[in-house]
């Protein structure tokens, strides 16, 4: 009703680098993380890259005192990272992996074999309110980029952010506030994004925000931070902004940022920061209106018309340069399975007596069809991994311009 009393909802989110053997002083930063978070209390904690599950247990023990509920969501060969704590009740649990994920032989990227997802709460869970306000919880992260100048990723960036959209559109009717955090992985301004906020109706916390605290322009990977890498910021001195706190009111609530604040270097009384990236702090306000309003899932307008199809002009792109590794990869297949076959066939011919009076090169000739084999393996898994790319970008393709069909024929 109106003139209920408003609900004040503080968040955090944080990409925690917490992977193990790898990331720099990473237990210690995990117990920093959990001591700022017990002494803070907020209400709803979003973490992404908490790869092990034993550092989520710590913090479960740490902070079950003023976090009695949390969730952590598994997913790929390593995990998602994503965790979530909570003063309110998780009602259930639902965790998304998306479609497309990179390449499996990128090793040193590895987004592939951690199978980023989007959970609810953080995740993919659902976290009552109190009675007043169901809220729709979500913690994510997006595929890296790498390198901005020649972003290999980009389509299957876009296809997350669609498959996000969407997971967010079919999963929010019964909840009366949407709330989104976490990594993407994106520039504001960038197609994703844009994309991402302009098909869900999403608000962005940092440009909505009465007052701000934090790094300039709310950038969250910073030259400053001493575990960043420097070279990826050269074109962006001040840093990029690529973690995000998302919202939007459904039904008969309205939600406003009251306060919007980042961390700026190390945690207090240490000498280290708590992650690469700086973390993000919202105050929300929730109250109850009067009538109950449709949630707006998308604007026909001439923007967002621009934006979803730039994002399918690029999700084409990708297409194509996934159909060529699809023909090449099948091409290797077929000369390695045909080079086999003439191996078979002088094995025969051998075995039969022909040529008898020369000698065989056993060794050289095992040695050979090990390697066909192998590049046959190797060349038929990429196909098929390829033929799903281009059925996964097709599909997506596809999705997009039936949006843009419905966007251009409304009035």
């Amino acid at each position: 009703m109106e003139g209920e009393p408003t609900l004040r909802l503080r968040i955090f989110d944080l990409n925690c680098w917490a992977i193990r053997y790898l990331s720099k002083r990473r237990q210690e930063r995990v117990r920093l993380i959990g001591d700022a978070l017990r002494r803070e209390g907020f209400d709803l904690v979003l973490l992404q890259e908490v790869w092990s599950e034993q550092d989520y247990s710590d913090l479960r023990v740490k902070l079950a005192g003023c976090y009695p509920f949390s969730h952590y969501f598994r997913s790929g060969v390593i995990g998602s990272g994503l965790c979530v704590f909570s003063r309110f009740p998780i009602l259930d649990t639902l965790l998304y992996q998306y479609s497309l994920n990179g390449y499996p032989y990128m090793l040193q990227h590895g987004d592939w074999f951690c199978g980023k997802s989007v959970g609810l709460p953080g995740s993919g869970a659902s976290v009552s309110v109190g009675v007043r306000a169901p809220l729709l919880s979500l913690c994510l992260q997006l595929h890296a980029e790498y390198c901005r100048e020649k972003d290999a990723y980009l389509p299957h960036r876009l296809v997350q952010a669609w498959e996000l959209a969407q997971f967010i559109r079919h999963t929010s009717k019964a909840a009366d506030v949407v709330l989104l955090g976490g990594d993407l992985n994106m520039h504001p301004e960038d197609v994703g994004i844009r994309l991402l906020r302009g098909w869900t109706g999403l608000r962005d916390a940092f440009a909505e925000a009465t007052r701000f605290e934090g790094c300039k322009n709310g950038c969250t990977l910073v030259p400053d931070n001493c575990f960043t890498d420097k070279s990826e910021l050269l074109p962006f001195p001040l840093g990029i902004r690529i973690d995000y706190i998302l919202y939007k009111a459904i039904s008969s609530f309205t939600v406003k940022c009251d306060e919007l604040k980042t961390t700026t270097g190390p945690a207090p009384g240490t000498d280290i920061p708590f992650s690469d990236h700086e973390a993000v702090m919202a105050t929300l306000h929730i109250q109850r209106r009067g009538q109950p309003v449709g949630a707006a899932l998308g604007t026909a307008d001439l923007a967002l018309v621009d934006v979803v199809a730039e994002a399918r002009t690029e999700v084409g792109v990708g297409l194509r340069a996934a159909q060529r590794q699809r023909y090449s990869s099948g091409r290797m297949a077929v000369l390695a399975l045909l080079l086999l076959l003439l191996q078979a066939a002088a094995a025969l011919g051998i075995l039969a007596g022909l040529g008898a009076e020369q000698p065989f090169p056993k060794l050289s000739f095992c040695l050979l069809a090990f390697l066909a084999l192998g590049v046959l393996v190797l060349a038929a898994g990429l196909h098929v991994f390829h033929t799903m790319e281009v059925k996964m970008l097709h599909g997506t393709e596809d999705q997009m311009w039936m949006a843009l069909r419905a966007l251009q024929e409304r009035p």
